[in-house]
C-alpha cells in the first residue's frame, strides 16, 4: 500500500503531466496557426493582431468540437465492435440506442453503418413507433450518398406505408426529388402534385408548389409550369412564396428568350418586399432586366440597368454588371465604367489583409499539376474553412476543403493517398490534393464555368447538371439565379467574389502583385 507521501507525489507528478500536455497541445495550436501565415508569400500583408486572436479563437473553438465528435465516432465504433454475434451482425440493441447510434454515423456521413442501426431497427422491433423514423434515416442516407434509385424505393415505401405520418409525407415529397435526380422529370412533378392534392396543409406545401413548377419546366412541361405559376400566385397571395412564383415567371420567360415578358416580371419583381424566406435579392432583380434588356437589343436602357445594380467587392451582381458595362460603353459613357471598375479596386486595396494566401506550395503543386488556377483554390478554402485545418461541419465535412469521407475516398487512389482516415482530412496537403482532384473533375464536367464549379462543391454536380440546361442561357449570372439551393446561391457569390479578389491581389504563382 502507497504511503500518503507516495500518494501526494504521484498526484503532483500527474498535475505537472496534464500542464505540460495542456502546454503541448497549445503549442501544437500555435504552430499549427503559424504556418497558415507563414506559408504565406513575405510581400504580402501582415495579419493584424486582432485578426490572429479571432483566428485562434475559432482554432480553438473548433479543435475542440472536432475532438469530441471525432471520439464520438470512434467511441460507437468500439461498441460496435463488441455488439456484433459471431456472424458479424449487430444484436439487439434498445430503440433508443440503435437510434443514437445511427445518429452518429449519419453526422459523419458513415452511412452504411448509419444504415445498418436503422435497419436493426426495423428488424428487431418491426411495431415500434419509430419505424417510419429508422426508414426515413435510411431514405436520406441513400440520397445524400447520391444513389438515388436506392433512396427512391425507401422513400416510396415510407409514402406508402405510413402516409397519415409526417415520415410518410416526407417520403412522398422526397420521392418526387430522387425521382428528379434519377432523370425522370415528369414523374417527379406528378409526385409533388400528388403531395398538393393530397397534403394541403403539409410541411412542405409551399416548396412542393416551387419545386412543381421548376420540375415540370425541366419535364419540358412549360404551359402546365406556367399555370401553377399563376396559381402558387392565387393561393400564396402577399406572401414570399409569391414573390418567389414570380421568380420563377421571370427565370423561365429568361430561358426562352421571352425579353419583353422577363422585363415585365422583373419589374413587378423590383415592386415587391424582399423579406425573409424571398429567394431573390434586389440586386439579382436589377442584374436579370439589365440582362434581359441587353439581350433585347436595348443597349441604352441596358447600360442604365446594368448602372442600377448595386456595386462593391460583396456584390456579385456588381461585379458582372461592371463586366457588361465595359463591354458595351461607348466613349461618351466610359467615365461612368470606368468609375465603378475603380470603386472596386480601391475597395480591394482596403480590405487586402483579409484575403492572404498560406499554403502556398502545396496549392501551387496541385494545381499546376491539375491545370486549376491557384487562386479559385484559394478562393474555395477561404469560404469553406477560413484556412483552418481542424475545421469541421455539423455535416461531417473536414479539414481545409471540407471534404467529406465518402467524396474522399472517391478521389484518394489519383491523389496518391492510399489507406484513407478521416484524421488525414485535417492534413493540409492532403486535403489541398484530394480537392484538387475533385475541382479538376468538376473543371472537366464544366470547363470555364467557375460558378458551376463551385455551386458542384457545395451542392452536388449532379443538381448543376440540372441547373445548367434549365438556364439555357450561357451567362454566368443566369445560371447562378437558376441555382435551386438558397445556401448554394449565396456561397457561389461569395467564392465569385473571393476570386475576384485574389485575382486582382495575386499573380497565377500567387505572389502578391
Amino acid at each position: 500500500m502507497k504511503s500518503s507521501k507516495d500518494r501526494d507525489d504521484n498526484t503532483r507528478k500527474r498535475l505537472r503531466g496534464d500542464q505540460l500536455g495542456k502546454v503541448l497541445a497549445s503549442l501544437v495550436l500555435l504552430l499549427s496557426l503559424a504556418a497558415t501565415f507563414a506559408a504565406t508569400t513575405v510581400p504580402q500583408v501582415t495579419a493584424s493582431a486582432e485578426f490572429v486572436l479571432t483566428r485562434l479563437h475559432l482554432f480553438t473553438i473548433q479543435a475542440s468540437s472536432q475532438r469530441n465528435s471525432d471520439a464520438n465516432l470512434e467511441a460507437v465504433r468500439r461498441q460496435d465492435r463488441l455488439a456484433r454475434n459471431a456472424r458479424g451482425i449487430i444484436t439487439r440493441l434498445t430503440p433508443e440506442e440503435h437510434l443514437r447510434r445511427a445518429s452518429v454515423y449519419h453526422a459523419n456521413r458513415a452511412f452504411d453503418e448509419a444504415r445498418e442501426h436503422w435497419q436493426a431497427l426495423i428488424n428487431y422491433y418491426p411495431d415500434d413507433p419509430r419505424v417510419a423514423e429508422a426508414l426515413l434515416g435510411i431514405g436520406r442516407s441513400y440520397y445524400q450518398a447520391r444513389q438515388y434509385t436506392e433512396a427512391y424505393n425507401a422513400y416510396d415505401q415510407l409514402a406508402r406505408v405510413y402516409p397519415s405520418t409526417k415520415e410518410g409525407r416526407e417520403g412522398l415529397n422526397f420521392s418526387a426529388a430522387s425521382l428528379l435526380r434519377m432523370g425522370r422529370a415528369s414523374d417527379a412533378a406528378d409526385r409533388y402534385l400528388e403531395y398538393i392534392n393530397r397534403f394541403p396543409d403539409g410541411e412542405r406545401i409551399e416548396t412542393a408548389h416551387l419545386n412543381a413548377i421548376d420540375t415540370l419546366r425541366e419535364a419540358g412541361r412549360l404551359q402546365e409550369a406556367s399555370n401553377w405559376i399563376g396559381r402558387t400566385r392565387q393561393r400564396f397571395a402577399g406572401t414570399p412564396t409569391e414573390t418567389n412564383a414570380i421568380f420563377a415567371q421571370l427565370r423561365l420567360e429568361i430561358s426562352e428568350g421571352n425579353w419583353r415578358r422577363a422585363i415585365s416580371s422583373a419589374d413587378e419583381l423590383s415592386r415587391r418586399g424582399f423579406q425573409k424566406g424571398v429567394s431573390i435579392t434586389p440586386a439579382e432583380v436589377a442584374y436579370l432586366k439589365a440582362y434581359s434588356l441587353d439581350r433585347a437589343g436595348n443597349r441604352d436602357a441596358a447600360f442604365e440597368a446594368y448602372l442600377s445594380v448595386p456595386t462593391g467587392i460583396d456584390s456579385y451582381y456588381g461585379w458582372l454588371a461592371n463586366d457588361r458595362l465595359a463591354a458595351i460603353a461607348d466613349t461618351k459613357l466610359r467615365s461612368q465604367a470606368d468609375e465603378r471598375v475603380n470603386g472596386n479596386n480601391s475597395q480591394v486595396a482596403g480590405v487586402a489583409d483579409r484575403y492572404p494566401a498560406p499554403y502556398r506550395q502545396a496549392i501551387i503543386a496541385t494545381a499546376k499539376k491539375r491545370k486549376l488556377d491557384p487562386r479559385f483554390v484559394l478562393a474555395l478554402i477561404r469560404q469553406e474553412s477560413v484556412f483552418r485545418p481542424l475545421a469541421k461541419s455539423p455535416a461531417g465535412a473536414r479539414g481545409l476543403l471540407q471534404l467529406t469521407m465518402d467524396a474522399a475516398q472517391k478521389y484518394a487512389s489519383n491523389a496518391g493517398v492510399s489507406n484513407l482516415q478521416e484524421s488525414q482530412l485535417y492534413q493540409p496537403e492532403t486535403s489541398i490534393r484530394l480537392g484538387g482532384e475533385y475541382l479538376a473533375e468538376l473543371f472537366g464536367m464544366f470547363p470555364n464555368m467557375p460558378e458551376a464549379v463551385a455551386a458542384s462543391y457545395n451542392g452536388g454536380e449532379d443538381n448543376v447538371a440540372r441547373w445548367v440546361r434549365r438556364a439555357k442561357q450561357k451567362d454566368p449570372g443566369v445560371f447562378t439565379s437558376e441555382v435551386g439551393f438558397d445556401e448554394t446561391k449565396a456561397y457561389v457569390q461569395k467564392v465569385m467574389n473571393n476570386y475576384r479578389v485574389y485575382r486582382q491581389l495575386y499573380t497565377a504563382d500567387l505572389l502578391r502583385k
